[in-house]
């Protein structure tokens, strides 16, 4: 399994609720030691990929496979290898902390205590404590122990940052950095809080009402992606088309999302007769990856 180019590949994926159609031809792959992050707001359709590739619900056309497997007949001893992480995770929440462990263990055949141990250290809480005493935050880190200690090939995670205030987010994905390098493992995850995945993922699938508008490489995309401001008297005529993805506004500026290099905007602009002394307004905004997404799916 280790030898497969694409852990994960989804083809022409579509799935409807009722009437209501949640996703729309979905195309993805998460290579081998990959860490993607699929990203998009509330209603996107994030949580019914996740539920696909783990099995819980088939699409209505197309398809999706894990491992080589289709995601709704994975194998036992594959599944073993995968570790999913998902808001209610822990089930068993009348255990303590060490018989929780216990429990899990005989699970696994990978299985490393030191793993669970040495983040669950760290909540400085006993380990009789059930998991029902403990915090959002501790349950989380039991939480992470428990999916890393399988040590799986390919871990799942689905709005992980759920509940957990910036401590034990930053915590999370410092343990969660650590594990991926020693273990090469392949990642793919969902967070609401873009600005966290900066430093962490490779490759962002954005999402945008069940469809994919964005499949790229963090780098490139931010290297490729444009934000430019303009006055707002001066740039009221522009609208959105094949060139302008995005326009938001503020009180006195515009900002304008697009593909088009600056150079590129310009000559944009000046065949649709602008100005010139418009278009020598143009500035050219720095983006990080959480600008470049709300660039992509818009503020509201």
């Amino acid at each position: 399994m280790q030898d497969a180019q694409n852990v994960i590949v989804c083809e022409n994926l579509s799935f409807k609720y009722k009437n209501s159609e949640v996703l729309h031809n979905i195309n993805f792959e998460v290579k081998h030691g990959g860490i993607v992050g699929l990203l998009g707001k509330n209603g996107a359709g994030k949580s019914t990929i996740i539920n696909i590739l783990m099995g819980f619900l088939r699409p209505n056309a197309g398809k999706c496979s894990v491992f080589g497997h289709p995601s709704f007949s994975i194998p036992p001893h594959v599944r073993a290898d995968i570790g999913l992480v998902h808001e209610g995770f822990t089930q068993y929440d009348f255990m303590s902390v060490e018989q929780i462990e216990k429990y899990y263990r005989a699970y696994y055949a990978r299985w490393d205590r030191d793993l669970y141990y040495d983040l669950t250290s760290r909540l400085n809480v006993p380990k009789t404590r059930k998991i029902s005493k403990l915090s959002c935050g501790q349950r989380s880190q039991v939480t992470l122990g428990l999916v890393l200690a399988q040590r799986p090939e390919l871990l799942i995670l689905d709005d992980f940052s759920m509940g957990l205030d910036v401590g034990y987010r930053r915590l999370f994905l410092e343990f969660l950095r650590d594990f991926v390098d020693s273990y090469k493992t392949t990642v793919l995850l969902t967070s609401h809080i873009i600005s966290e995945l900066e430093n962490f993922i490779d490759e962002a699938v954005i999402l945008k009402e069940g469809k994919i508008i964005s499949k790229d490489e963090k780098t490139s995309l931010l290297n490729n992606f444009y934000s430019y401001t303009l006055p707002l008297e001066e740039a009221k005529h522009l609208k959105k088309d094949e060139v302008i993805l995005n326009i938001e506004y503020d009180k006195r500026k515009v900002f304008i999302f697009t593909f088009a290099s600056p150079n590129a905007f310009r000559d944009y602009l000046s065949k649709r007769q602008t100005p010139p002394s418009t278009i020598k307004k143009i500035t050219q905004n720095d983006m990080n990856l959480e600008d470049a997404f709300i660039g992509l799916t818009g503020r509201y």
